[in-house]
């Protein structure tokens, strides 16, 4: 395979490459210890380009960082990513959800290494996914239907793991905090140009915030290889294992009502990736993945009451993506590719009460296929246009097209102006689309659909050391499927394409990538959202109401985050984050009913640092004291109405390496 330098330039458009350049040859005249590479990121295009050089608005959490402040959950991550409203049922497991630019909680495609792990429909639980092993994650925000088919409706989080490079190093670090929490990790890496490796184990366990039955444990477990066999051809294998286990004594209303209920999860993600250059202008990508997911739910009988009720899920997604790119035009980069997903499930509840055993089962499988393509082009000095169409064929629901266009402009060397246009899609989910029983299903649902418009402004100062960006959006969401428990036809389905909403808002960061010891970063969100149709919703307290907001979306929100080297052995990081108002469902108890309810804003600032007590040496392992406080002020609130956050949770350990 060619050097990063030699793919860069052909990958990437010259204008790309001259900023790309400038910024590389600014900092050659700073002290080498000062010298900041820009970073080459894949999920905007699916091919190297500078974040600089895209249309596209995208946000880089680098997996380094995210361990110097003590960040365990990708979700707790997510939180500092403009637009991004992250919302977790009370502890540590709890059911953890992510809105991203006013969309539902399942508009977001998530993937590791590039094998999505949403469940078909687009659900994702975030309260499992970890930083273990994680070079970087790419937060992508608008429509990307596109390259990545269904549930990319207002964005893609995607988790890359670390590639292993270097001489060989390996690190361990334990630490125990607040709620009798204890986490410990393993980590090792290495490699070459030509063959690499990286490996983690972790585990997190704790009692929980509940005074009873709310223990949580986690383990995670992920490696990848990575070699070059010939020239112009590379390999990579990547294998990612979670298995946790959550206690809630809680109801649908928050209320402690259970002594013993708890659910499973076991998570099995691979991906095999083949990068073979075919011409010298033309290069070959293929991805098979795989991810598969068995979730349980066990609520054993609670004397003197006999009932019992168990469940269990099997979910599995197959997937392969094949494209081309096309790198033999002076000016254009030329992109094309086909997609193939299945998409299996299988449930199965068992319950035991006064009337006797009985239990149900599900069954379900889907298929959908892909091809998409998309061009890059300058067509004239300062301007870079990029258009994209797909074409998608579900099993269930049919064809459906999706596009994007977009527009770059360099105003001047470090002022960036954008623009883009484009629509996305997400499937049903498969109890929509099949559910018997008690609930009936409709096969003829249409797929959820958006259409969106953007547009922003960067300004680079201080030789890029300084980025300032402002970024307005709206989205369109039609078509969003609804349940009702009174179906127009007696003995019909229960879900309906129906409702209709807006979202709109802006989004403003500043980036200060390095300043001495200091770097910092903070953004502002400002969104607006409007239920248009509520469909066979009705009544002031109703999930969906014509006229009024969507729930758990936040009208303002804004972080700050700062990490030094304050001495030369001391490391500290702090961050303040602040959500404003925001409206939710206040569920009751049967027959009592729910009231729609504003929640306050509230603000938390959480803090981090490290002291090396023995510095590393050659074959000497070093040590580090580490410590991190969340919620440092003991903030109460709530993220979801009826389940209280964590409060002040400090946490200590050390660290240590070797190399």
């Amino acid at each position: 395979m060619p050097t990063l330098a030699a793919r860069l330039r052909r990958t990437i458009p010259p204008l790309a490459l001259a900023a790309l350049f400038a910024a590389r040859a600014a900092a050659a005249q700073e002290p080498a210890d000062t010298t900041v590479l820009r970073e080459i990121v894949v999920t905007a295009t699916r091919y190297p380009a500078p974040p600089e050089s895209l249309a596209a608005t995208l946000t880089v959490l680098r997996g380094d960082d995210l361990r110097a402040q003590g960040i365990v959950f990708v979700a707790d991550a997510l939180r500092d990513v403009p637009g991004v409203q992250v919302v977790q049922t009370g502890s540590f497991g709890g059911a953890t959800s992510l809105f991203l630019r006013g969309g539902e909680s399942d508009y977001v495609k998530v993937l590791v290494d590039g094998v999505p792990v949403n469940q078909p429909g687009g659900s994702y639980d975030f309260a499992n996914l970890t930083t273990d092993n994680v070079e970087r994650i790419e937060v992508l925000r608008g429509p990307a239907s596109v390259l990545y088919g269904s549930d990319a409706v207002s964005g893609v989080v995607q988790i890359i793991t670390r590639p292993g490079t270097g001489p060989t190093a390996a690190s361990a670090a334990a630490e125990a905090g607040t709620y009798g929490s204890v986490r410990w990790e393993g980590t090792a890496q290495g490699g070459t140009d030509g063959f690499g490796w990286s490996a983690s184990l972790s585990r997190f366990t704790t009692d929980g915030i509940y005074a009873f039955n709310n223990d949580y444990r986690n383990t995670v477990a992920s490696a990848l290889l990575r070699a070059r066999p010939a020239a112009g051809t590379g390999v990579s294998l990547t294998a990612r294992y979670g298995d946790g286990a959550f206690h809630f004594p809680t109801d649908g209303t928050g209320a402690l009502v259970d002594r013993n209920q708890f659910t499973t999860d076991q998570t099995t993600t691979l991906s095999l990736r083949v990068d073979q250059r075919i011409l010298p202008a033309l290069e070959g990508h293929l991805l098979l993945g795989r991810n598969a997911e068995s979730s349980g739910y066990e609520n054993p009988p609670d004397p003197p009451s006999p009932e019992a009720f168990s469940s269990l899920a099997d979910l599995e997604r197959k997937t392969v993506d094949a494209h081309l790119v096309f790198l033999g035009l002076a000016r254009s980069v030329l992109l094309a590719g086909a997609s193939y997903d299945h998409q299996d499930e299988h449930s199965f509840s068992h319950s035991d009460g006064a009337a006797g055993p009985s239990g149900d089962s599900f069954e379900a499988s889907r298929r959908n296929w892909g091809v998409y393509a998309q061009a890059s082009s300058r067509p004239w000095g300062p301007l870079r246009l990029t258009a994209g169409g797909r074409w998608d064929d579900n099993e269930r629901f049919g064809q459906f097209w999706t596009y994007r266009i977009s527009a770059l402009g360099f105003a001047t060397r470090t002022t960036r102006l954008k623009a883009s246009v484009g629509n996305a899609f997400k499937e049903p989910s498969f109890f929509e689309n099949f559910a018997s029983g008690f609930v009936t299903g409709n096969p003829d649902l249409r797929p959820e659909r958006s259409t969106a418009f953007e547009g922003g402004v960067e300004q680079d100062f201080l030789r890029g050391r300084v980025t300032l960006g402002l970024t307005g959006f709206a989205q369109r969401f039609r078509d969003l499927i609804q349940f009702t428990f009174s179906p127009p036809t007696p003995g019909g389905p229960n879900y309906f394409n129906i409702a209709a909403a807006n979202a709109s808002g802006i989004e403003a960061v500043v980036e200060l990538r390095r300043l001495g010891p200091i770097g910092a970063a903070a953004g502002y969100t400002r969104l607006d959202t409007k239920v248009l149709d509520a469909g066979f919703d009705s009544g002031e307290d109703a999930s969906f109401v014509t006229g009024r907001p969507l729930l758990r979306r936040p009208r303002d929100q804004f972080f700050a985050r700062v990490h030094s080297a304050v001495a030369a052995r001391v490391r500290v990081s702090g961050a303040v984050t602040w959500v404003g108002a925001r409206e939710d469902i206040r569920f009751a108890p049967f027959p009592e009913p729910s009231r729609r309810v504003r929640l306050p804003a509230y603000a938390t600032v959480d803090l981090a640092g490290a002291a090396t007590l023995l510095p590393a040496g050659r074959r000497r392992p070093g040590l580090d004291l580490t410590f991190r406080v969340e919620n440092l002020l003991d903030q109460s609130y709530e993220q979801a109405a009826g389940f209280p956050a964590r409060g002040r949770t400090v946490f200590v350990g050390g660290a240590t390496g070797i190399r």
